[in-house]
């Protein structure tokens, strides 16, 4: 009976740290949305598109005003959004997007980190070039007829619309990520999140040891404060 308390337990304070991290990453966001373009949503397209990401998120509407208004006050911290890259084993490339108020301190803790899960952090434009930045978009397939509309999705920039499941899931260009949402509003669609990733095009091929390698290198990485996201090109 005492185990299955201890894992229930601990699977409880994984599921809470996991919801945890998500509403931090998207405080972040919402915070440098607001440093941005300001408090009002209305005239603010980026704060937005990460307001509907919170809500996607399930993040509690009173988290998201708290957001805002810590996000709108002077002691507000200012964040600055960085892209770093690495090498992973078996030659994996990584690219990791974070917000970070001290980059000094954020590179220190990826060489750590890297290092920690035998990699390497790399150089700008080191291992770049092996992605592409897009937007992507996720919808729910509730209410929407996607014959009726894809046309017009098409019009607003996707390069691609992926089914899967109960979700759409619509790719643009990065340049297009703001015609794509203007687009959606448009339509009265509310994505469940809406982001700018980066999408492996030259992929790498690695053995199952090397793959838990890489998945725990990621995991080390994603549980750094200042990580956002961590993208890789591992086959």
């Amino acid at each position: 009976m005492g185990r299955i308390f201890e894992k229930r337990k601990h699977k409880i304070f994984a599921r809470n740290a996991r919801i945890s991290k998500i509403f931090s990453r998207i405080g972040k966001e919402i915070a440098i949305a607001v440093k941005a373009g300001g408090p009002n949503p209305e005239a603010n397209p980026r704060l937005r598109a990460a307001i509907n990401n919170a809500r996607g998120a399930n993040m509690p509407k009173e988290k998201i005003e708290a957001a805002i208004k810590r996000a709108s006050s002077r002691e507000a911290e200012n964040y600055e959004e960085v892209t770093y890259e690495g090498i992973g084993p078996g030659g994996v490339a990584l690219m990791v997007d974070c917000a970070t108020d001290n980059t000094t301190r954020t590179v220190a803790n990826l060489r750590m980190l890297f290092s920690k899960g035998n990699g390497t952090l790399g150089t700008s434009g080191s291992v770049a070039f092996n992605f592409e930045r897009r937007g992507v978009f996720k919808l729910s397939k509730e209410g929407i007829d996607l014959a009726a509309i894809e046309l017009d999705l098409i019009d607003f920039g996707a390069e691609e619309i992926v089914e899967e499941d109960d979700a759409i899931y619509i790719y643009t260009k990065f340049a297009d990520f703001g015609t794509m949402q203007k687009g959606l509003e448009s339509k009265n669609i509310q994505p469940i999140s809406s982001e700018k990733q980066w999408i492996a095009i030259n992929h790498v091929e690695v053995s199952e040891e090397q793959q838990e390698k890489v998945l725990r290198l990621i995991d080390l990485l994603e549980e750094d404060d200042d990580v956002q996201a961590v993208y890789h090109n591992m086959a």
